[in-house]
């Protein structure tokens, strides 16, 4: 699918969509590095609009093997090699503060490394609640190190650490953007899926099958909504997050989805129309799976 991918990396960034993230765990085995390495080619063959504004943003695993500060910059270092450029905003994975706290701290230690060492522009975290962020933040404050941005698992199915956990008011008093990641729920909010229509294989097919019967209420109400508007459900689902302040990283591997996406941007929901999905979203009896890494 490469040509296709870097026709849609195209599409989006000459529509202004120009923050691309990533992580150096996404392909294993024989594709090991291979997401990284496909983002730098396309933003290395991309010329035209939008150019200068690209944001290449990787996320670095906290894996059991790196165990100190150095091994942070390095991480970072060969994820530049992959992407045949510097990283723009890197990014702490997760959080190992549950299961191995001494770790975590030589980990985000490496990370404020990476930006006096002046090797990226932004340094952000991923998978963290208010409470591990309000304990960290005061030590990259010291250093000089401004936290740029924090991404949850967000959208109409999982809304937790926004309603529950409180980490967009955290985020807001930091000065700290938010991304909204997995913002259409893997799928579920597209319409795409029914219990009738064929599931996708494997665990998501779990998943989908016990969560499709009970947020039919949210799915009718998204499909309401678009049709008034004359969006789809994706797109109303997307600018539901924007409207909420953050900034939502939809995947896309086709040119139609691509399009889609693109779509969500360039109008806004009413308050009204925001606060009818919001009812209707905590309404609901079940919500998406959270990330197990996903600190308080």
């Amino acid at each position: 699918m490469d040509d296709e991918l870097q026709a849609v990396f195209n599409l989006c960034v000459s529509n202004g969509v120009t923050l691309f993230d990533t992580g150096d765990s996404y392909g294993t085995g024989r594709l090991n590095g291979r997401s990284e390495q496909l983002l730098g080619r396309f933003s290395s063959d991309y010329s035209g609009i939008n150019q200068e504004n690209l944001c290449i943003a990787t996320k670095l695993a906290a894996y059991p093997w790196r165990l100190t500060r150095g091994s942070m910059v390095s991480a970072c270092q060969a994820s530049a090699r992959r992407l045949g450029r510097n990283v723009d905003l890197a990014q702490m994975h997760w959080s190992t503060a549950n299961y191995a706290p001494w770790q975590e701290e030589r980990l985000l230690d490496g990370l404020a490394d990476l930006y006096e060492k002046g090797l990226v522009k932004g340094v952000g975290l991923s998978n963290y609640g208010p409470k591990r962020l309000q304990e960290i933040y005061p030590k990259f404050k010291e250093r000089g190190v401004p936290i740029t941005t924090l991404q949850v698992q967000y959208s109409l199915l999982s809304t937790y650490p926004v309603t529950e956990l409180g980490i967009k008011d955290v985020c807001d008093q930091l000065g700290i953007q938010l991304i909204a990641y997995s913002p259409l729920a893997l799928g579920l909010l597209t319409g795409k899926y029914s219990e009738k229509d064929p599931l996708p294989k494997g665990l998501r097919r779990l998943l989908f099958k016990q969560l499709l019967p009970g947020i039919q209420p949210l799915l009718g109400c998204l499909r309401e909504i678009a049709s008034s508007k004359e969006k789809t459900m994706a797109q109303v689902a997307i600018n539901w997050c924007i409207g909420k302040g953050t900034l939502p990283i939809p995947g896309a591997k086709t040119m139609k989805q691509a399009q889609e996406n693109i779509g969500a941007l360039g109008w806004q929901l009413s308050a009204g129309e925001i606060t009818e999905l919001d009812q209707v979203a905590a309404s609901l009896d079940k919500a998406m799976v959270q990330n197990i890494f996903q600190t308080r």
